[in-house]
């Protein structure tokens, strides 16, 4: 008595057409979830920033110009590319250092330094201005008084952009491979060597991105300064509170142009930042 053997089923003609209708259904379900994701950016990200546009240039371009290159205008800024450049350049070192203690060192209350990173994500932003009032205002606990200061606007962006660089570069910190180091060290090579030659190279795309958001956060801030910095013109007025003053004013127009002026800068900094960035990854791929 013969075994019974399972048949396996032959190829037949239909089978291209069904993984055709598979391609097809898979395509159309990719084509989906590229339209609705358009549509949402268009709705939460493109119509806004296509109004602002419209409602900047309504008063022709003559009026647009006038209102961004105004002397308070101006002045705001160079108050806020100042301290914001300088903010980013201090978080880049620091918020490296950071990462790396929280990736590299093992030490008592560990997790709860990792869970204050955030907080400044999660805490209103005109809160972290009345903390900064407190800690470095007229009665300051630690006898520093910085209110009314460029230095009272740059701790206060200092503390709500170090996250962006800190969760930037962490991810890329546990992910690099030690291998490559332990080999670099069993060559002779330094820790500085292998610091610059090694582990840098590998963690320059996160960092841009980082200083990217940070710097772009640091630009468009205006409730955790608000009180630290007082609003002085030519001294701590950012642009973000002179477009609240050009509202007040109820010149609408001119707080468009400058919210465009901003959005312009914020863009061309993130855009170099990233391509400067990819190429690096892109070289770092190569000589692997």
């Amino acid at each position: 008595m013969t075994s019974p053997v399972t048949a396996r089923p032959e190829l037949t003609d239909s089978e291209p057409g069904r993984a055709s209708s598979f391609l097809g259904r898979r395509h159309g379900t990719t084509s989906l979830r590229v339209g609705a994701a358009s549509i949402w950016l268009s709705l939460i990200v493109l119509l806004p920033l296509a109004a602002i546009l419209w409602q900047a240039v309504g008063g022709g371009w003559r009026a647009f110009w006038l209102a961004v290159s105004s002397n308070a205008a101006l002045e705001s800024f160079k108050v806020t590319l100042t301290v914001s450049f300088g903010v980013t350049a201090v978080n880049l070192f620091f918020g490296l250092l950071v990462a790396w203690v929280l990736t590299r060192d093992d030490f008592p209350g560990k997790r709860l330094v990792d869970s204050v990173i955030d907080l400044p994500f999660a805490l209103p932003t005109i809160v972290a201005s009345l903390v900064m009032l407190a800690l470095y205002g007229p009665a300051s606990p630690v006898g520093l008084h910085l209110q009314h200061t460029k230095w009272g606007i740059g701790v206060a962006l200092l503390f709500v952009t170090l996250p962006f660089v800190v969760r930037s570069v962490q991810p890329v910190l546990l992910e690099l491979d030690r291998e490559t180091e332990e080999a670099a060290a069993s060559l002779g090579a330094n820790n500085w060597v292998i610091f610059t030659r090694v582990i840098l190279p590998a963690l320059l795309p996160a960092l841009l991105s980082g200083a990217g958001l940070a710097f772009s956060r640091a630009i468009g801030e205006f409730g955790s300064v608000v009180l630290i910095g007082g609003a002085v013109p030519g001294e701590t007025e950012v642009s973000s509170q002179w477009i609240r003053t050009l509202i007040e004013n109820d010149d609408r127009t001119g707080a468009a142009a400058i919210s465009i002026v901003l959005l312009l800068i914020s863009f061309v900094v993130l855009f170099v930042l990233r391509a400067v960035g990819s190429r690096a990854a892109k070289r770092e791929e190569l000589s692997q």
